[in-house]
């Protein structure tokens, strides 16, 4: 097996060092607001389908790919996006990547057939696969060591606030203009942030190392061929022969890469970076983080708006105080990662995340503001403590030169994180609501027991249409709803209590150092496995 390359390269302080503190602290501005962009566009369109569904007559499937296709096609390019920046420069490949989603963000505008906004929103999923990792790695080569994990801690919390800004923007053009203007305020943003970024530094490999691309062609493929069976599961059922087959073949394109990568002077990942403890913390905090955020947005966006009879408006007002403590906690990391270390952040961000989860449970259908805020206020806690440490275990388990492909593979665990958590809430909702309306819906006509079992908007559509009939079938709809709820909350509070003990168990603590017994474990594993051949060479076979 060839070995991988370890050419010196400067160090990224050396190179922070040609900047003023006025530049560097632009710079954080510029990259955060280039990330909440790519973030907020990912849901921006979330409140307004059923606008464009009338409009254009999508159906629930093109639907489901003018939101989809975006994602897919961000979270399949931003390891070979990421290398390109590293090899070419990181403020070009922003550059590219932004006038990319520039462009088409505008065309929905001119072009409104269902499948047009689909190629559109997938072009914009191609250039923010260029801006996200190259925000990241600007910032760890401007910034010293010194002041890297505040800086980062401040992008990511941006970061994790993207997804409630971008509903807050939504939810205020839809309330004064139709579907349309939320095209029209990306472009808008994009063409501003275009100018803006053009004013700041860049900052490359200086190896010149070539770029892996049977390696970025592999994982590429893995990503899609994974993140397009976990999109089809909740409608196709994860016991469809497209699902299993797309998770199967995503798996074995990934392992795939993996033996690859092993093998290249040059890989685009060193793969052997997962056996590090705090990469491996980093990466599996930041999954589940995200499997947890985007699935939990998808259960309580319905819930408020159906159940509690909020506007999206209403909805993202309601929502937004949960950004303040994700960006006063990732803000304030410096203060206090080095006393609580990755260990104790990442584990009890995600323990507050799952309990946030847990507590929703108990929310009812006459529930009221402050009994949703509080559970939402443990949650946000959570999210901050856990965010900026993690990103940051990622970023500094990898080589100054490879910053790009670590934000790769930090906005890539993001991406996945994401697809599988709405499509877990999206599945564990749609059965179990399905199950539990569908005995109580034999007196009513087979058109209507139809469209009630679709999802509870569609039940209460119904039940409107009924007149004063509709109000049982309305009753007996959010009743089904909450269950299927309630059983949504509890699956993915113990998954991410499960990732909290494992992270609790695995990762490393204040003094950098995994726990004593998972040491000696390890230990005695390398030990076995170099035994045979140490006596071979030395003749002291047992």
């Amino acid at each position: 097996m060839a070995e991988t390359s370890t050419r010196s390269t400067p160090t990224l302080d050396a190179a922070a060092d040609g900047l003023s503190h006025r530049a560097r602290i632009w710079l954080l501005a510029v990259a955060s607001m280039d990330v909440l962009l790519v973030i907020s566009s990912m849901v921006a369109l979330n409140a307004a389908l059923p606008d464009i569904a009338v409009q254009t007559s999508a159906s629930q499937s093109q639907l489901t790919w003018i939101v989809d296709g975006y994602t897919l096609a961000l979270a399949c390019l931003l390891l070979p996006a990421g290398a390109v920046g590293d090899r070419y420069g990181r403020r070009g490949a922003l550059l590219l990547g932004m006038a990319v989603f520039l462009v088409a963000s505008l065309a929905p505008t001119l072009l409104d057939s269902p499948t047009q906004i689909i190629v559109a929103r997938a072009a914009a999923g191609v250039g923010a696969a260029f801006i996200m990792p190259a925000t990241l790695s600007l910032l760890t080569a401007a910034f010293p060591k010194s002041e890297r994990s505040k800086a980062v801690g401040i992008w990511a919390g941006v970061a994790g606030s993207g997804a409630i800004i971008g509903f807050l923007g939504t939810g205020v053009l839809l309330e004064f203009f139709g579907w349309q203007s939320i095209f029209y305020a990306l472009a808008g943003a994009a063409l501003l942030m275009l100018i803006l970024t053009g004013t700041i530094g860049s900052s490359r490999d200086e190896t010149a190392t070539p770029i892996d691309w049977l390696g970025a062609s592999l994982i590429g493929v893995a990503i899609a061929v994974f993140v397009l069976g976990v999109v089809e599961a909740p409608v196709q059922g994860w016991g469809d022969p497209l699902v299993v087959g797309c998770l199967a073949a995503g798996i074995l394109l990934g392992g795939a890469f993996a033996t690859v990568e092993l093998r290249r002077r040059h890989p685009l990942l060193d793969v052997r970076l997962f056996a590090r403890a705090d990469f491996a913390t980093g990466a599996v905090g930041i999954t589940f983080l995200f499997f947890a955020n985007f699935g939990f947005f998808y259960i309580v966006m319905q819930f408020m708006q159906l159940v509690m009879d909020y506007t999206p408006l209403q909805t993202a007002f309601a929502l937004a105080p949960l950004a303040l403590p994700v960006l006063i906690l990732s803000a304030t990391v410096h203060l206090y990662l080095p006393r609580l270390g990755l260990r104790g952040s990442a584990s009890i961000g995600l323990l507050l995340l799952a309990g946030g989860l847990f507590l929703m449970r108990f929310l009812t259908a006459d529930a009221t503001f402050i009994d949703l805020a509080w559970p939402l206020l443990v949650m946000a806690c959570g999210i901050g403590i856990c965010t900026a440490p993690t990103t940051s275990a990622i970023m500094g388990a990898v080589p100054d030169e490879k910053q790009g492909v670590a934000s790769a593979v930090n906005d890539a665990t993001r991406e996945i994180g994401a697809a599988v958590g709405i499509a877990v809430a999206g599945s564990i909702l749609a059965a179990v609501y399905h199950g539990a309306l569908t005995p109580h819906l034999s007196p009513y006509p087979a058109e209507i027991r139809d469209s009630a079992t679709d999802s509870l908007a569609s039940a209460l559509r119904a039940s409107e249409l009924m007149g004063p009939q509709g109000g049982q079938l309305a009753t007996l709809a959010q009743d089904a709803f909450m269950q299927s709820m309630d059983h949504a909350l509890l699956v993915m509070a113990v998954v991410i209590a499960t990732a909290a003990v494992f992270v609790a168990v695995w990762s490393p603590g204040r003094d950098g150092r995994q726990a004593g017994f998972i040491r000696h474990i390890r230990r005695r594993g390398a030990h076995r496995a170099s035994g045979p051949a140490s006596s071979a060479q030395t003749g002291t076979g047992p």
